[in-house]
């Protein structure tokens, strides 16, 4: 997947005005963080996806992509990656036919053989605190050797370093590290946020 490839740290992030989205993109970068997914949650969504786009310096994908309709206009914005919460055969037709790259959410083993059928082989494991987390991974690890997974939903800094040890994962998604309260607070916030988790990543082997 080339536009996640090298990337072990996803932050999600919903920003609400232009100031949370200049805070969180600026303060991603200052933290040595160079993705963002953009979960199309708040009415300024698209707007934010299209401004980080459009800055070069971050790769900006869409999450919580829920349909066709979406999947086209978060492309259209310049989302270079689409995360969806399920699975939907419509979302990845689309980041296909438009070379982009997908990863949809899925929860049991019957999504995952559907993903697998659909020919995808980096899914997105959410909510991964409700459904089994690292458990669960271990399970799926022998079954689907061929699947790698980012966890999402219940991951945090304090579980990090053993989400990214797990042979299963590729990376980890995480609200975390772009919170609301942190992209109000200004760029340093998320900056500070973003070096801790970098430090953290960077004593895992890959």
């Amino acid at each position: 997947m080339s536009a996640l490839a090298g990337h072990r740290l996803v932050p999600l992030a919903a920003p609400a005005t232009a100031a949370e989205s200049a805070a969180l993109a600026d303060g991603l970068v200052a933290g040595g963080i160079g993705i963002v997914e953009v979960a199309l949650r708040t009415e300024h969504a698209m707007e934010a996806l299209r401004t980080i786009a459009a800055r070069g310096d971050l790769v900006a994908g869409a999450g919580t992509v829920l349909d066709a309709e979406q999947a086209r206009a978060a492309i259209d914005a310049g989302a270079r990656f689409l995360v969806s919460p399920g699975l939907s055969a419509d979302v990845v037709a689309v980041a296909r036919d438009a070379g982009v790259d997908v990863l949809p959410g899925v929860m049991t083993a019957s999504e995952v053989m559907a993903a697998r059928d659909l020919g995808l082989r980096a899914l997105k494991l959410f909510p991964a605190n409700v459904v089994g987390g690292l458990a669960l991974l271990d399970a799926y690890a022998s079954v689907f050797p061929d699947v790698t997974f980012m966890p999402s939903g219940g991951v945090s800094e304090a579980t990090l370093a053993e989400h990214l040890a797990h042979p299963a994962v590729a990376a980890v998604s995480g609200s975390w590290l772009a919170g609301g309260a942190a992209m109000r607070e200004g760029a340093d916030a998320i900056a500070a946020i973003a070096a801790r988790a970098v430090a953290i990543a960077d004593e895992v082997p890959a």
